[in-house]
């Protein structure tokens, strides 16, 4: 076992729920980040939503590390290696960096109980300081009013889109999902809306606290344009025709219209120009989101697991010329809303391979399987105990000109992931 690797599993049991343990609040966070005595010196962009926040942070990230300032950027979860959660100057941080931060973070713990994330959360911010970054981009893990990343200071904050997921913490309605997710914003600063249309209740809350909402189609906006092109105004008076962003789907020019917004908003910090955005659109790249495999038998990995993720995956598919079968190597954790995704997916999907992953929240292939027949889909009823063998499954069936999407869970794409590795 490495050294990162002891110290993972050491963050895992401190806390009683486990590296998926989920206990919302900034009392904790906030003891630990005064002792370690952590500074915002530098411009922070905090980036919330359902769907979207990973593809939002790394356009940013592209951008403005080709406007050649030295980011900072903590995402979650990770795909295959947890290095990939804390990234600078556009490469994930090494082992020995992330265990020195730990180590400080352990130091200044004391007797404070910290979530495997909250502990991740301020060891990012050590590796950042540590590393002088320029700019540093955090992506909200679940919510954003409670989440450990809202103990720093937004100067930018952006919400991606409003749906209805992690409903047990967050609220049974878009209205109350999108008060929490407001809850990034700050008094006086600018905040980001790219939903085309987010519930009265994030602007009330923006309203309330004093910040300076953006929102898509009101003050900022975009719309394709010809040759694959697109085209950014914004009630400043920009307005920019630009090369469609690298990351897969139309839908992700609304993404990088919220990052242009948000970057418009701090340009009396920042200074980006127009060929800056041109090479962080084109440089920009998201594993596991719309990531399609070439080959015999093409595969295209998603990690969706709401329905409007399923809406977005299954829209890219049918967008996606195909003659044959579309064979889906499917995953999801039992708290996500498993009916609802399987028919964003059903015209899509010719035969579904459901498998069990790992962990306590996770569906077994067996409950995958009855919601698949309960909506009258055609099932392999082969019981797979992980993605890749679901995987290598449908490789074996499928024929020239069928397909395979993995998808369902952040586990399900890492898995598959992996067996492409051990192959190669």
């Amino acid at each position: 076992m490495t050294r990162l690797a002891r110290w993972l599993a050491r963050i895992e049991a401190l806390h009683p729920r486990g590296a998926a343990g989920i206990e919302l609040g900034l009392q904790r966070v906030r003891e630990v980040q005064a002792r370690l005595g952590q500074r915002q010196l530098v411009p922070l962009i905090t980036v919330g939503g359902t769907n979207g926040k990973g593809s939002t942070c790394a356009l940013l990230e592209a951008i403005i590390g080709a406007a050649g300032y030295k980011v900072g950027l903590y995402t979650s979860p990770h795909l295959l290696r947890y290095n990939e959660r804390v990234r600078i100057g556009g490469t994930d941080v090494g082992d020995a960096a992330l265990c020195a931060a730990f180590g400080r973070v352990e130091a200044a713990r004391l007797q404070t109980s910290l979530t495997y994330f909250e502990f991740g959360t301020l060891a990012a911010w050590e590796c950042f300081a540590a590393a002088a970054v320029e700019v540093v981009i955090l992506e909200v893990g679940l919510g954003g009013r409670l989440d450990a990343v809202n103990c720093y200071d937004a100067d930018c904050a952006v919400i991606t889109t409003i749906a209805l997921d992690h409903c047990d913490y967050l609220g049974a309605s878009r209205a109350a999902i999108a008060r929490e997710k407001a809850g990034i914003m700050r008094s006086g600063r600018a905040a980001v809306c790219a939903d085309a249309n987010p519930p009265a209740s994030l602007q009330r809350h923006a309203k309330a606290v004093g910040a300076r909402l953006r929102l898509r189609g009101h003050d900022f906006g975009c719309a394709p344009s010809e040759q694959g092109r697109w085209r950014y105004w914004s009630s400043a008076g920009t307005r920019l025709e630009l090369p469609a962003p690298s990351l897969a789907g139309p839908h992700q020019i609304a993404n990088a219209a919220a990052a242009l917004c948000a970057l418009e908003s701090l340009q009396a910090r920042l200074r980006v120009t127009l060929p800056d955005i041109e090479r962080g659109l084109a440089r920009a790249r998201l594993a596991g989101r719309l990531e399609l495999r070439r080959g015999k038998v093409p595969l295209l990995l998603d990690v969706a697991h709401n329905p409007q993720a399923a809406r977005v995956l299954a829209a890219s598919l049918r967008a996606m010329p195909c003659v044959g079968k579309t064979w889906a190597v499917f995953g999801m954790m039992r708290d996500k809303d498993i009916a609802a995704v399987i028919a964003a997916m059903r015209g899509v999907v010719t035969r579904w391979l459901p498998v069990s992953l790992p962990g306590a929240r996770a569906a077994s292939a067996a409950e995958l399987a009855a919601a698949l027949v309960e909506q009258s889909a055609e099932v392999e009823r082969q019981p797979f105990t992980d993605a890749a063998a679901a995987f290598r499954a449908a490789q074996a069936m499928a024929d020239e000109g069928d397909r395979i999407v993995a998808f369902g869970s952040f586990l399900t794409v890492a898995d598959v992931l992996r067996q492409l590795a051990r192959k190669a």
